[in-house]
């Protein structure tokens, strides 16, 4: 063998490792990228989970976790570490984002409540066509329609009526709070329930908020509590529910989101404060509604 044959012998050997260590490389960049937008995925749900007209439950199905968490919380202990280390990041982002959002909504709602209302109001009309469209996967039926505006027209009216009971509003203690984390628990587990939205209208909301902003454990621990209890309590059961009956609960779910997110429309918005509430309505529709496209084009694992 001549000595250009030798020298291209090596150079081959050399192109044969070097893809090999680019693949290690990659490898890990990827699994850091991975990590990285499991953890942005994990503060929008926490957002979601905290702000009026917002529903953590269907950030997650929109980010693709709602299904993986359903079959974990399912069938907890199979596959147990793994699946661990896969949601530990979409924990801490949680963490991080009502924590670090729970001070913007103290302080919007103190002094731009309708601004900031409108805003929320926004971003749950522009997640409304994406759940529109899911609810029809499995088809729907003509009384699916019926049950979906007697839904929202009854909770458009119990809201009304906590609204109407404000004056007795609940004085905050151990028991309520655990409630509050309850709420909060079922916007995870159900899609497109707003748990805020029932928290406002029991008084509950800001002091929740503030508690939260304050790292107030007197608050936190019993809102964990309540949380954790609800997700392992009816995990399965919603899970069985939508694999049996997934156009009647979707249907449900929607009423639910008419109709809440109707009745927390603020009154007596006069001025220029108008044009400021119809461009936040704007932002948050859009904003949202861009995510829904955002899932359509890159389509995660089915729901159920």
């Amino acid at each position: 063998m001549s000595n250009n044959d030798l020298q291209d012998a090596e150079l081959e050997n050399k192109d044969e490792i070097n893809p090999s260590q680019g693949i290690k490389k990659t490898g890990l960049t990827n699994r850091v990228l991975e990590w990285s937008i499991r953890l942005v995925k994990g503060v929008l749900v926490g957002v979601g989970a905290i702000t009026p007209g917002l529903s953590g439950g269907v950030l997650m199905v929109v980010f693709g976790i709602y299904e993986p968490l359903l079959r974990f919380l399912a069938n907890i202990r199979h596959k147990f570490v793994k699946n661990i280390r896969y949601f530990l990041p979409v924990g801490i982002g949680g963490v991080l984002g009502i924590v670090g959002f729970s001070a913007i909504v103290d302080f919007a709602f103190s002094n731009y409540a309708a601004q900031f209302t409108w805003l929320f109001i926004g971003f749950i009309a522009g997640t409304f066509p994406s759940l529109l469209k899911t609810s029809g996967k499995q088809g729907r039926k003509t009384w699916h329609w019926f049950l979906l505006a007697a839904v929202a027209l009854g909770m458009f009216f119990l809201m009304h009526w906590f609204e109407s009971i404000r004056s007795v509003s609940m004085t905050p203690n151990f028991l309520v709070w655990v409630m509050s984390g309850a709420l909060t628990g079922l916007g995870l587990v159900v899609p497109g329930m707003s748990p805020s939205n029932f928290l406002i209208y029991l008084g509950l909301y800001q002091p929740m908020a503030s508690g939260i902003r304050q790292l107030d454990f007197g608050v936190i621990i019993p809102l964990v509590i309540g949380v954790v209890l609800v997700i392992i309590l009816f995990a399965k059961l919603v899970n069985w529910l939508f694999k049996q009956h997934y156009a009647f609960m979707y249907h449900l779910i929607l009423g639910i989101v008419v109709g809440s997110t109707a009745a927390i429309i603020p009154a007596g918005v006069i001025g220029w404060t108008i044009a400021v509430c119809a461009l936040l309505f704007i932002l948050g529709a859009s904003t949202s509604y861009a995510l829904s496209i955002l899932d359509e084009k890159h389509p995660h694992e089915s729901l159920f």
